[in-house]
């Protein structure tokens, strides 16, 4: 019961095969009391999804660009948060499938606005509850070292997402919040399926992860998320874990 006594808020649960949802789902079986986020028309998507976990949990109204959202955040949730998981991302048509060069600014903006600067957004709202400190935890796609084919402007905001956690870190370890990522390998979710090419990532992943990797799979990203939420990693902080099968280290 590595989350026994421990309260988790958890955006990014859209169905059961969102990367969130297993996290949502492995916290609730090691003890934690869940608290999931969702807004607009995606909130009766997780509404369904919530049904499916263990113990349905309460689903509070947040979108990230929301400063009303934000600034009531603490209010709305109630009470102390032990942990959080970042689970957000969203870039318009034009920032992906070779827009690189094309894709007009208002959309970048766009792009960086939820999928990086919201973890700030997320992790100041939240701050208010977690007094006694704890962990935040985002999942992540690895961009700090290479180019993506057509994952273009994601790829510069997800590079963003990682300098953002270690600014937090910094800023924020002094109140015993941990910051940390969990890059994963590719998983067919919501949101993949919105990247167009995205079975090139799939191919690469066939050909070089050394432990293997299976797309359809998201239970060892929760698996990860969960052992970072818990007590088990008290002194690691601005840390980026990748749960790929090994991928990101095998040059060719």
């Amino acid at each position: 019961m590595l989350l026994a006594d421990k309260r988790i808020l958890i955006t990014g649960v859209l169905n059961d095969a969102s990367m969130a949802f297993h996290v949502a789902k492995r916290a609730q079986e090691e003890g934690a009391e869940v608290v999931l986020t969702s807004f607009g028309r995606a909130m009766s998507l997780t509404r369904r999804a919530a049904r499916r976990l263990p113990s349905e949990p309460e689903i509070v109204e947040l979108d990230v660009t929301d400063t009303a959202h934000l600034d009531a955040l603490a209010g709305t949730v109630g009470g102390h948060l032990d942990g959080v998981l970042h689970a957000i991302g969203f870039a318009p048509e034009s920032c992906l499938g070779g827009g690189f060069l094309t894709a007009p600014w208002e959309d970048v903006a766009v792009a960086l606005q939820v999928s990086a600067y919201s973890l700030k957004s997320l992790a100041v709202a939240c701050r208010p509850m977690m007094t006694s400190g704890g962990s935040i935890v985002g999942l992540d796609f690895d961009n700090s070292r290479v180019a993506w084919p057509v994952y273009d402007w994601m790829g510069v905001a997800k590079a963003a997402f990682e300098s953002t956690a270690r600014y937090l870190a910094r800023d924020l370890g002094p109140e015993g919040i941990r910051v940390n990522l969990v890059a994963a390998g590719p998983i067919r979710t919501i949101a993949a399926r919105s990247i167009p090419g995205f079975e090139q990532f799939e191919d690469a992943w066939d050909q070089r992860a050394p432990l293997g990797w299976n797309v359809k799979d998201p239970t060892p990203v929760g698996a990860a998320c969960v052992a970072l939420l818990s007590d088990l990693f008290p002194a690691t902080t601005g840390e980026v874990v990748h749960v790929d099968g090994g991928y990101h280290g095998i040059g060719a």
